[in-house]
């Protein structure tokens, strides 16, 4: 009963002192966590900024640590035991989103749909900020490709370039 008592009351402490998520022009967030997606996990770090009541641009770089190896034949190539380079593990995009805080009229939560162009594709996310202080909160995002660059022909073409799903911290720059 105690733990319960203790959750309610984290719980309420950090609604009731929840800060605005997204202000608009000249605001900057920087999210960081882990990102997960089908045959690999890793870390992904973003900054986005204010240009507008409801606009925002930024950047995004994600890199998978955790692969799996592959051992068959994809795209008439055969691998053995085959470990993805940097140039696989690594992404990076430009973004832009439409916050919607000051729509929902929730100005501790920030649900941010947007388009991305990457280093592998033109996409696009759908995202949620929600903070607990002025300065700290969590995020989470999933991101997913519209048009793919590649043609698929290589064993690590699908990484980093298929729905992924990331969560994490969120920090307030300004």
């Amino acid at each position: 009963m105690r733990k319960i008592i203790t959750l309610l009351f984290l719980a309420s402490f950090g609604l009731t002192n929840a800060q605005q998520a997204f202000k608009g022009k000249g605001d900057a967030k920087f999210n960081v966590g882990a990102n997960f997606q089908d045959g690999g996990s890793g870390i992904q770090a973003s900054a986005d900024f204010g240009l507008g009541e409801n606009f925002s641009y930024g950047f995004v770089a994600t890199y998978l640590l955790g692969v799996s190896e592959f051992s068959g034949v994809y795209g008439g190539n055969t691998y053995i035991n085959a470990k993805p380079e940097f140039a696989d593990r690594f992404d990076a995009k430009f973004r832009i989103n439409a916050n919607l805080s000051s729509v929902i009229g929730v100005q501790q939560l920030d649900i941010y749909p947007g388009l991305s162009l990457g280093l592998r594709n033109f996409g696009g996310q759908l995202g949620g900020r929600y903070f607990f202080s002025d300065g700290f909160g969590i995020f989470t995002e999933l991101g997913f490709p519209i048009a793919k660059y590649s043609k698929d022909t290589e064993a690590f073409d699908h990484l980093n370039n298929q729905t992924t799903f990331s969560i994490g911290a969120s920090f307030n720059l300004d």
